[in-house]
């Protein structure tokens, strides 16, 4: 996604529009395209930035390491939210102005938010529960 982003001249662009106040969701790659840092990128990886966190990519493992969990999200309500993880990177660092949304049993950071920005660790598209999607259309409508 980085090295397309830079071929079709679209990097420098997103990452102004991310700085003007863009929302953005992004859910796993996505999520690391919005981190500040990306603690094991390939050579020459870069993000968009704009979410003040450090992620690790397939923090979790193989595609065969894939798994689904019931995860408490408080900003969206109970019950518990069915996450599908597949390759998933993970939060390890939190910056001071951004909100820890959801964690997994082991303290691990999978959901975060900062400012008109989204990211989740987790595929909410992969299930019938679409509160994660309502939440930042929710957000999007508050800062027009």
């Amino acid at each position: 996604m980085d090295k397309l982003s830079r071929t079709f001249g679209l990097r420098d662009p997103l990452r102004q529009a991310i700085a003007s106040g863009l929302p953005v969701y992004g859910t796993c790659a996505g999520l690391i395209m919005l981190a500040a840092n990306i603690l094991d990128g390939i050579e020459g990886q870069e993000s968009l930035g704009g979410i003040d966190i450090d992620v690790r990519r397939n923090a979790f493992g193989s595609q065969t390491d894939s798994f689904e969990v019931d995860l408490d999200v408080p900003a969206i309500g109970a019950p518990p939210l069915h996450a599908v993880f597949i390759r998933a990177p993970v939060v390890e660092r939190v910056g001071e102005t951004v909100t820890a949304l959801a964690t997994l049993d082991d303290g691990r950071v999978v959901a975060v938010e900062q400012g008109s920005l989204l990211g989740t660790s987790f595929h909410p598209e992969m299930t019938e529960d679409h509160r994660f999607h309502k939440y930042f259309l929710e957000r999007v409508r508050a800062n027009r």
